[in-house]
């Protein structure tokens, strides 16, 4: 019961905020715990693209973190082939239940416009150079 209590105020300040970022929200009203929405990034090379996500909250909601998954293709460093993406704001070391909703979108859009590639969770696209023996 907290947890959608909660998850209605947040929803509610997202759209209210009209993030430019985060657009076409959808959310059941019946099961809060789940909401697709677009991720909309501005750094290239992803700025000419929308992103559709999915973010799964648990029932124990803030006291567990959210999960997100891309389900619009991505080839992204920080984002692997099944849609799963590594962002440290839901890891359930770096959780912590203050942390909002909002927060966690904002962290999202900042890792999709300044990707981290020291922290890959799939490999490089181009295979490693390696020196060639002269003709």
């Amino acid at each position: 019961m907290a947890a959608t209590r909660r998850l209605f105020k947040e929803l509610t300040d997202i759209r209210l905020s009209n993030c430019k970022n985060f657009q076409n929200i959808i959310v059941d009203e019946t099961n809060l715990l789940f909401w697709q929405g677009l991720i909309v990034p501005e750094k290239a090379p992803y700025d000419k693209g929308a992103f559709k996500i999915e973010i799964s909250f648990p029932p124990e909601y803030p006291f567990k973190p959210p999960k997100i998954n891309f389900r619009t293709k991505i080839y992204h460093p920080n984002v692997d082939e099944k849609g799963q993406v590594c962002l440290p704001i839901i890891s359930a070391e770096n959780w912590k239940p203050a942390t909002k909703t909002d927060q966690v979108i904002q962290s999202l859009i900042d890792l999709v416009n300044h990707p981290e590639p020291e922290h890959p969770l799939r490999p490089p696209c181009d295979p490693p150079v390696t020196p060639r023996d002269p003709l």
